[in-house]
């Protein structure tokens, strides 16, 4: 959209160019920010210099809004997925690593969800978002292992009042970069939004949440000559925040080997031999809650994927490894 800088009031001056175009394009002062953020808009054919610039009376203002992406509805599809356990209540699966869990804009085939409802017939929970009808919590697109989805609406409330209560068993197996210090603890940060990337959570951000996460060292590999050092933790969640395991522990030091985002190795060179590591290895192991319909304590475990086994066994090839607990 063009328009010109509107005049102010009498004996005041424009206001700031992020306020004018929330005014004139009918959006908020956040998206407007984002659009300049994003070199979407000119001033006489100019970029400005930030969203608190003043333009002059009359100046033009070009404005490039992009059609909001949708993500389309949620449909069966004969996607293969392992379904653990089933009732007419609830289902637990194993999402492998590269599946989301739910559609979204730049995902819009191929989620657990699409995959689960083939494979329910087409049932599903009412409650829950439109696009994630049942979901109580989530695994990250390159985290494997144990979710518990709500099939039915009494199920998907008492899923959701355990996860609030904190009383829902979660175990995740991390393969982390570093030895830690001690064989067990407990990370306790807040985490929020980073102040630097709002793609990315931090545990310095100004308005974290309380996030707690005790772990123990299952296996560790010491650095040696031409060894990196490397673990294998188990760890609990005792609240459930946005990569809450990730961020810990790349906080502590020792973030989690492939991942990306928090700065994992994406490879291990150990005499000589580079052992690819690719996707972030973390694992939901364990999963335990009390059936909202029968009242039954249900737990589940999963094995290790292949790909953390493949990393697993070539670290233990050499000498140095010593068990934990």
């Amino acid at each position: 959209m063009r328009f010109k800088v509107p005049s102010a009031p009498p004996g005041k001056t424009p206001g700031r160019l992020d306020t004018i175009i929330a005014d004139q394009a009918g959006i908020t002062r956040s998206r407007a920010k984002r659009l300049i953020g994003q070199g979407r808009v000119f001033i006489d054919g100019r970029p400005p210099g930030k969203a608190g610039e003043r333009p002059a009376e009359g100046a033009v203002v070009e404005v490039e809004i992009p059609e909001p992406e949708t993500a389309p509805g949620l449909v069966a599809e004969p996607v293969a997925l392992d379904v653990r356990y089933m009732d007419d209540y609830l289902a637990v699966v194993e999402k492998p690593a590269g599946m989301v869990v739910y559609p979204a804009a730049g995902h819009a085939k191929g989620t657990l969800l699409n995959a689960l409802l083939h494979r329910t017939g087409g049932r599903r929970a009412g409650a829950g978002a439109p696009l994630r009808p049942g979901v109580v919590h989530r695994l990250d697109k390159d985290t494997t292992g144990l979710m518990v989805i709500a099939l039915e609406d009494s199920a998907y409330y008492g899923l959701a009042a355990q996860f609030r209560s904190r009383s829902i068993k979660r175990e995740y197996a991390a393969l982390v970069w570093g030895v830690p210090r001690g064989e067990e603890g407990v990370i306790s940060a807040k985490i929020g939004r980073s102040r630097a990337d709002r793609k990315k959570m931090s545990t310095s951000a100004r308005r974290g949440k309380e996030a707690v996460t005790s772990w123990r060292v299952a296996e560790r590999f010491p650095a040696a000559a031409g060894f990196p050092a490397a673990s294998l933790v188990m760890a609990r969640l005792g609240t459930g925040r946005t990569h809450q395991i990730r961020v810990h522990f790349a906080s502590a030091g020792h973030p989690v080997l492939g991942d990306r985002t928090y700065g994992g190795k994406t490879k291990l060179v150990i005499g000589g031999q580079v052992i690819p590591v690719p996707r972030q290895m973390l694992h939901a192991r364990l999963l335990g809650f009390v059936h909202p319909a029968t009242g039954e304590t249900m737990e589940f475990e999963s094995p290790l994927p292949p790909d953390m086994e493949t990393v697993l066994e070539k670290l233990r090839q050499y000498p140095g490894k010593q068990a934990g607990r």
